[in-house]
């Protein structure tokens, strides 16, 4: 990642966190970094006492090697959550979230505007009440795995740029 991405990133991720600890009503607490991305993180607890953390990173970026590489962000919640809890040293009351991740993939500019829409999602999922979960900013393709683990949702414009810069052979 080139120096311009990675002070993009940093600064999107301190902001985003920041208005995401104001916006949720639980507290929210952002770490320097994390053991599993060496990046900071945003965690809270919800309403079952399960810990849960958001993750903001560079999906892909430009580089020396590749400087048309697209740049895109990925913001993770409990996604790789055992590599997680193994670098968190978790209080005795607290336990990890693992039935429930969740990434959204992004062009820089698309997410602060997804914010709202991460809060409900999450307040959504916390109460177990659909109706609470806002119309997003942006449109975009949900894509669930075979497995069925996690839900995968990237904004049209991030799935599309991630197609048009695919080489062809």
């Amino acid at each position: 990642m080139n120096p311009e991405a990675k002070h993009i990133v940093s600064e999107l991720r301190r902001e985003f966190y920041s208005l995401f600890a104001a916006a949720m009503k639980t507290p929210v607490s952002i770490s320097s970094t994390c053991y599993s991305s060496n990046s900071p993180i945003a965690s809270w607890i919800d309403n079952r006492q399960k810990l849960n953390y958001v993750n903001i990173y560079a999906y892909t970026a430009p580089d020396e090697f590749n400087p048309l590489r697209p740049f895109i962000l990925r913001l993770a919640i409990n996604k790789s959550a055992l590599q997680f809890m193994m670098g968190k040293k978790l209080q005795k009351s607290q336990e990890l979230n693992v039935r429930w991740n969740f990434e959204l993939t992004v062009l820089p500019r698309e997410i602060l505007d997804f914010l709202p829409w991460i809060v409900s999602l999450v307040e959504a999922r916390d109460r177990v009440s659909p109706s609470l979960l806002q119309s997003p900013p942006h449109p975009f393709e949900l894509k669930v795995p075979a497995s069925g683990l996690y839900n995968n949702v990237w904004t049209l414009e991030a799935c599309l740029l991630t197609k048009i810069m695919q080489p062809v052979f």
